[in-house]
């Protein structure tokens, strides 16, 4: 079992930055990829960016150049760096991590971006 606490979420105004971070816990030396995903009021889940063991990451088309993720294998922490952040990326963003087959999610951190 993973658990994935998550934290960074907030309120901030159009352009500025913001930093999600996810810790997991339990049996994090199985976790095979990480990443962020969020659902915006209304919308689908989306994916945002994922990173994996050996660094390779992958973005949405909508965040890249913005965003970047990176992944502290020491510390069982992945980041999510937000920066010139639009209205658009006003959403609850989860954390996911893959651990074979499994798909274990956080509770979700909201993140609001004011105009």
């Amino acid at each position: 079992q993973v658990q994935l606490a998550e934290s960074g979420g907030g309120l901030v105004q159009v352009g500025e930055s913001l930093t999600l971070s996810c810790t997991a816990s339990g049996s994090p030396g199985s976790i095979g990829v990480m990443g962020w995903y969020r659902r915006a009021s209304g919308k689908q889940r989306e994916l945002v960016a994922t990173i994996t063991r050996s660094g390779i990451t992958d973005f949405a088309d909508s965040v890249k150049g913005r965003f970047t993720i990176d992944r502290d294998a020491a510390k069982n922490t992945v980041l999510l760096r937000m920066t010139t952040l639009k209205p658009d990326d006003t959403a609850v963003y989860y954390c996911n991590a893959k651990s074979g087959w499994k798909s274990y999610w956080g509770q979700g951190t909201q993140v609001t971006v004011s105009s």
